[in-house]
This record gives structure tokens, C-alpha cells and sequence, in this order.
């Protein structure tokens, strides 16, 4: 073999091997949090906040395109400081927690909102958390669910308004009949609790089915389908659809490029109920 064909095979060996090679979890991940110079005026931010489960709570790889920042976009630490955002956004489990779809809601947000309008996301999903948990307010994986919910929305409030909750979570109420069969029931009892801590029983709330990818295809299509039918009877919530989203190859979780997708999704289902609210 000539020395040049050799060359060019090991060149293409190492190109090969460099495009199968996966970065680990935590590989982009900011090495430190900004605080912002300037806060915005509190009705000039608008507060979202992200709750559920571990698909709302990230699984993905955050890359580096996550990590660039926006003037317009904020969140908070775990101390509950106001901080520039930047994926992962949520701090409650850090040996899982990678990219959510939160920067890709807001980036969405602000591109369809006036210049003046900044956005806030606050993180409370805990990911393996069950509706009961959430709705008896259980500790679960070192977080008091709904306590948590009431004490971010509290800061929430002194930063902005509260305009709306993404919540993306059925995954471990799959896994009965009962809590399948209870679920719709559940579900409203939370959004209700949701819109009095807000302090606003007309808060848009934006629901995420479960993937289409599950080995329990059928308990997850259930549990989709008692998404929607809470959601036709609430006209201020909306439901992003994932029929055609992929996984991260866990069967379970999301890959990142659907969560980036998932996050404009939210975006659209929110403003579609604010257009329709404020055509009124």
C-alpha cells in the first residue's frame, strides 16, 4: 500500500471515529452563572414557570448552542438569584439533569414579542415525580414539589408577572390503570392550584403529550388522551403535540433536537391563547 492511500485512510479513520464520539453529559455545561447588570421593569417581565417531570426537567445534551445568551432571556440559580439563562436551566438533580426546552420557549417568545418584553424561567420539575406528589405537595428526590412551586412563584412575582406554566409530566402515572383512569381529574385539580398561587385563575397553562415512543405505547397514548380531553374543556390551555419526536434512544426521554422543538411548540401554544385573550 501506497504511503499516500495509507494516509488518506487513517485521515478517514480519525474523521470517522471523531463523528461517533458522544460528549459527555456535562461537557458544555456553563462553567459559571452571569448575573445581568440591568433588570427589567416587573411588567416588562414575564414570568414562566416549568414543572413536572424529568422531560420537562431535561435529559438532553446541552450543546453549545443552548449556552448562548440573551439579553432578554434570564432565570435564577439555586440560590435564587436572577441570572443570565443559559441550558441546563434546572439544578435540582445534578448527576441527570441536561438541556429542557426552556431556552428554545424563550428564544420563540421573544422573537413574536415586543423589544420591551424580557422573559423569566423558573425550573420545578423533579423528574420521576407522580401528579399525587405533586398535588399532596411529597417530597420526592430532596424537593417538596408544591412547596417548591409556591416559594418560585413567590420570587417570580418580585422580579415579574406570572403569564403562564409549562408543564410536560405522565410519564409515572402510566404506570397504573388507576392513576391512568384518575389523571384528567388530577390534572385539573392542579391547574387550579396552579392559577391561585399565580394569583390569576385565567393563567394559560401549555400541557406536552407524552413521546410516541415508549415500550407502554398504549398507558402513554391514555394518558395523552386525557390531556386533551382536560384541555377542550379549558379554553386557557394549550397541547403541543410529539407524535413525531424522537428519544434519546432510552425509550423514554426526549433527544435534544425534539426538545429544542418541543420549547418553540410551547411558545406557539401560549401565544395562541394570548392572541386569542386579547382580540377579545
Amino acid at each position: 500500500m501506497s504511503k499516500p492511500l495509507a494516509l488518506i485512510i487513517v485521515v478517514l479513520l480519525f474523521v470517522s471515529c471523531k463523528r461517533d464520539i458522544v460528549p459527555s453529559r456535562t461537557a458544555y455545561f456553563p462553567k459559571a452563572a452571569v448575573q445581568p447588570e440591568d433588570i427589567p421593569e416587573k411588567e416588562n417581565l414575564w414570568v414562566f414557570i416549568l414543572a413536572g417531570q424529568s422531560n420537562m426537567a431535561g435529559r438532553g445534551i446541552v450543546e453549545p448552542r443552548d449556552t448562548i445568551p440573551s439579553e432578554r432571556i434570564f432565570s435564577i440559580n439555586k440560590a435564587g438569584e436572577l441570572i443570565i439563562a443559559k441550558e441546563p436551566l434546572h439544578f435540582y438533580e445534578p448527576k441527570l439533569t441536561g438541556l429542557d426546552l426552556g431556552m428554545s420557549f424563550g428564544r420563540e417568545m421573544i422573537k413574536q414579542l415586543p423589544d420591551s418584553i424580557s422573559i423569566l424561567l423558573i425550573p420545578t420539575a423533579v423528574g420521576g415525580s407522580s401528579m399525587t406528589q405533586w398535588l399532596e405537595d411529597q417530597e420526592f428526590r430532596d424537593v417538596q414539589l408544591f412547596s417548591n412551586f409556591e416559594e418560585k412563584a413567590a420570587l417570580g412575582k418580585q422580579y415579574g408577572t406570572i403569564r403562564g406554566i409549562l408543564w410536560h409530566q405522565g410519564e409515572s402515572d402510566a404506570a397504573t390503570e388507576e392513576t391512568i383512569g384518575l389523571y384528567e381529574q388530577r390534572l385539573s385539580q392542579l391547574v387550579r392550584k396552579f392559577r391561585k398561587v399565580s394569583g390569576n385563575d385565567r393563567l394559560p397553562v401549555i400541557f406536552g403529550e407524552l413521546g410516541s415512543f415508549s415500550k407502554n405505547r398504549e398507558q402513554w397514548k391514555q394518558i395523552n388522551e386525557k390531556i386533551r380531553s382536560y384541555a377542550q374543556s379549558d379554553s386557557l390551555t394549550g397541547v403541543v403535540k410529539t407524535g413525531d419526536l424522537k428519544d434519546k434512544g432510552d425509550k423514554v426521554h426526549f433527544d435534544s433536537k425534539s426538545l429544542r422543538t418541543m420549547g418553540k411548540r410551547y411558545a406557539r401554544e401560549y401565544l395562541k391563547i394570548y392572541r386569542q385573550s386579547h382580540d377579545r
